[in-house]
């Protein structure tokens, strides 16, 4: 099943357009966006293949700390995750 996952960390550097652009190019992969300019928090929306939703989380959290290791991003904590699978999106749309 196919997953969007949201991701989230937060350190104490703000972020440029730069960093994030290098970021989103990290996560263009992953049919992934970023965000964080002028923040204090980067994030990414990355789009998985899993089994379950801890499944989903574990991989898409793995690939952007990879992504953010490959962008040159400092290390911070992951401070929010979600994820949504394509039968949920669906389903939502029809509510």
């Amino acid at each position: 099943m196919r997953w969007s996952v949201g991701i989230e960390t937060e350190s104490e550097h703000v972020l440029s357009r730069e960093e994030i652009v290098e970021l989103a190019d990290a996560v263009a992969a992953s049919n992934g966006i970023a965000t964080g300019i002028g923040t204090n928090r980067y994030g990414a929306q990355l789009v998985v293949e899993a089994d379950s939703r801890e499944d989903a989380i574990a991989t898409a959290t793995q690939k952007f700390l990879e992504a953010a290791a490959t962008a040159g991003l400092p290390a911070a904590p992951v401070v929010r995750t979600e994820a949504v699978s394509e039968a949920e999106d669906a389903q939502d749309g029809y509510r």
